[in-house]
């Protein structure tokens, strides 16, 4: 190992910058030398650049502005650009963070250049393979030198997958920490044209969105849903025109809005009496902030925030009822049964593994249960 290594970030999409920030500050304090690569996955202003500065992330050494695309398109971009840049910065390790293709690509060019790696948030796993965010954590755990788990269950379902104890690390979870610096900054009322009792509904993903058939079942519960309680919508670009077609506009009950800041949009779901989503982060956020979390999807690779949170899986047609119970019922995480080491020292965590392991220093076994 050289004798100033550098660590370099791979950031793809908004969850990634909300995971990594944590990170960068603790090797920071460390004195390690590191940048930030921004793919441009997330292309929008509002779904990346203002990420940076409310994170207080530095300027990216590099972005490649990839945009959209099919998952073959967009990878191979990825790929083709992350190849040129990680040669070009010669980086002792690499770190990756979460599910999406960028983090795919990435792992795959350093595997083949023989640089290490590091996964954040490895051995998520919702077992269904229809999800090409499932195929992205398999090949990504498979390939990295660290693991850095969330959760206990994480570290049972790598080993099952036959990864070496030696490679894993449980850390927590760092998103976490970046809601726990922004607590205090976040207020619904900085919001304009908020009603005082609100839900919020996140949709995005490709099974709820990528026919117009899921599209326009969705929509219909969406608006089900509306009719309980008036819903704030930040529009992901990926699937807003199709949301659109199926009637998910601005209207009775419904208030459309472009997507949201780091703070601004944790103050939406501080203030909500309920989140309808199909986010994996969103999951994590309402259970920290003890809010009714409805995710629509048929499973979760964060089955924690339905045992230790506030979350539950239901199908569109299930959603009017369920929202009416939650509601109801309303929400908030028992006292002492929040996630093991979900505790905003997530980052520091992180920092400290790496930080030895660029000295070459074997890692013990306290390392590997959060307690270095």
């Amino acid at each position: 190992m050289r004798e100033n290594p550098l660590v370099l970030h791979v950031l793809g999409a908004r969850p990634n910058f909300v995971k990594a920030a944590p990170v960068v500050r603790g090797l920071d304090e460390l004195g390690v030398r590191q940048g930030i690569i921004h793919t441009g996955q997330h292309y929008d202003a509002l779904m990346s650049d203002v990420f940076f500065a409310d994170l207080g992330l530095p300027e990216p050494v590099a972005n490649l502005g990839v945009g959209s695309g099919t998952h073959a398109k967009q990878t191979a971009a990825l790929l083709v650009g992350l190849e040129e840049v990680v040669e070009a910065q010669e980086p002792d390790l690499v770190v990756v963070y979460g599910d999406v293709n960028s983090t795919l690509a990435a792992i795959l060019v350093c595997a083949k250049l023989g640089i290490p790696t590091a996964h954040v948030e490895a051995g998520l796993r919702s077992f269904d393979r229809g999800m090409p965010e499932e195929i992205n954590r398999i090949v990504t755990d498979s390939l990295s030198d660290l693991l850095f788990a969330t959760s206990p269950e994480a570290l049972s379902y790598l080993a099952t997958e036959g990864v070496p104890a030696a490679k894993m690390h449980l850390v927590g979870n760092p998103m976490i920490d970046s809601l726990f610096a922004a607590l205090p900054s976040l207020d619904s009322s900085r919001l304009e044209g908020i009603p005082a009792r609100y839900g919020v509904a996140t949709l995005h993903r490709p099974a709820n969105v990528d026919t117009p058939e899921a599209a326009a079942e969705l929509v219909s519960a969406v608006l089900e849903v509306s009719r309980q309680i008036p819903l704030v919508v930040p529009i992901h670009p990926r699937g807003r025109a199709r949301l659109a077609a199926a009637g998910l506009v601005d209207g009775p009950g419904v208030k459309v809005v472009d997507p949201l800041g780091y703070v601004d949009f944790l103050s939406l779901v501080k203030g909500a009496a309920l989140v309808v989503t199909d986010s994996g982060g969103v999951q994590e956020e309402t259970t920290m902030l003890g809010v009714p979390c409805l995710t629509v999807r048929p499973n979760t690779e964060r089955p924690i925030t339905v045992t230790h949170g506030t979350n539950r899986l239901v199908t569109p047609a299930a959603l009017p009822a369920a929202a009416s119970k939650a509601l109801a019922d309303g929400a908030s995480t028992p006292a002492g049964e929040l996630p093991v080491l979900w505790d905003g020292a997530s980052g520091p965590r992180i920092a400290r593994v790496i930080a030895a392991w660029l000295k070459g220093e074997n890692l013990s076994p306290a390392s590997r249960n959060g307690r270095l």
